[in-house]
């Protein structure tokens, strides 16, 4: 039978080792759990004369905190009401789309992709969704919205399926989206959206680290759109021009990473800072930093900031910096705002399970102004 379905992901940042990553390289990132992607999901079934969301009788209270009708298909596996003429077509809203998923065009193709690719798994090919995402950071800033977003929709069809599956496949569904987004995704965005830990990841085999640093990160919002795909696509043209001074910034990207998680795991914050600044300048040297983010980065130091950063494909999108305690990153908050960052948010890398009364999920969503955006 099928009903309702929900999905849950959240934002993730590259911490060290954006773009060195494509090459081989190891990365380390960290998931923004107070920034969620939510996705609903409401089966759509084909009647004799039209495609209609077909609504049950019995309302009862459940996880989406409303009391929706509950949408129940039972074996529409082996359902012949429908025939080739009668493809039910499901109805996507997101961003500023709301209409036909087919008609969404090339900015939701991953997640289109993934209805067909949830579907398929769960064992209902054919079966459309109406589709509704929210989320509470915004699309197309290096914060992995699009895997993000794909991720919450698989998991919202296969709960809709009741289809119960391990994590490591739900990856490889997302990452199945992840190609008409991205290309050749690395996997990184797909497992850093879904972890409650941060990820190293190197040559596709990630490992989820347990980090305590009494520390915070800060991340900005330049306001700017970039793209992953154009910025690697421009260190791909530049390797082949001088393929020794890329491959001598990428050695150097990749020791950086694996240094940072060295110094995670004890917790040397200003080590890690030093890193971040480095790495922040070799990256620059690759031309996928941005005017703009470039300034916030000297900014965020100026105020206080052990280090900060560019983060994720670049061209535009977020700074990160790094406070060793929490009236510095409010100091740097408060700059990266005057100082033209569009939103600012704080994350604590010390455990948020053993702290998340006070700092975890909605409440430090709440305590540090995040703004909601629907997004994917």
């Amino acid at each position: 039978m099928v009903h309702m379905g929900y999905g849950e992901t959240w934002a993730k940042v590259i911490l060290m080792g954006e773009h060195s990553v494509v090459y081989g390289y190891p990365a380390v990132a960290a998931p923004l759990l107070s920034l969620k992607m939510r996705a609903w999901v409401t089966p759509v079934v084909q009647t004799q004369n039209n495609a209609e969301n077909i609504y049950g009788t019995s309302k009862t209270a459940n996880r989406y905190g409303s009391q929706p009708s509950r949408t129940v298909i039972s074996d529409f596996r082996h359902s012949s009401v429908m025939d080739s003429s009668q493809t039910p077509c499901g109805t996507l809203k997101a961003l500023n789309y709301e209409g036909s998923l087919s008609d969404a065009g090339s900015r939701f193709g991953g997640l289109e992709r993934a209805v067909k690719v949830a579907t398929e798994f769960a064992g209902y090919p054919g079966l459309a969704f109406d589709v509704v995402t929210d989320s509470s950071f915004p699309a197309g800033r290096g914060m992995g919205s699009s895997a993000a977003s794909a991720g919450a929709v698989i998991r919202a069809i296969l709960d809709a399926c009741d289809v119960k599956t391990s994590e490591e496949q739900i990856l490889k569904l997302t990452n199945e989206a992840e190609v008409i987004t991205h290309g050749n995704p690395s996997g990184l965005d797909a497992a850093t959206t879904c972890s409650r830990d941060l990820v190293a990841f190197e040559s596709g085999d990630i490992e989820k680290m347990r980090v305590d640093m009494p520390a915070y990160l800060i991340i900005a919002d330049s306001g700017i759109a970039g793209s992953t795909r154009e910025a690697v696509g421009n260190v791909h043209k530049e390797d082949e021009q001088d393929h020794a001074h890329v491959k001598s910034i990428m050695d150097e990207l990749g020791e950086l990473a694996r240094a940072a998680e060295t110094d995670l795991e004890l917790g040397t914050v200003r080590m890690l800072g030093e890193r971040m600044n480095r790495a922040h300048g070799l990256l620059n040297e690759l031309n996928v930093s941005h005017p703009l983010v470039n300034h916030l980065a000297e900014a965020a130091r100026v105020a206080g900031a052990s280090g900060a950063k560019m983060t994720g494909g670049g061209l535009g999108g977020c700074l990160i910096a790094l406070a060793a305690d929490e009236q510095t990153a409010e100091n740097v908050k408060r700059a990266l705002l005057n100082e033209g960052a569009r939103e600012v948010w704080i994350h604590p890398l010390f455990d948020q399970d053993a702290n998340k009364k006070s700092l975890a999920g909605d409440e430090v969503e709440n305590r540090y102004g995040s703004r909601s955006f629907v997004a994917v």
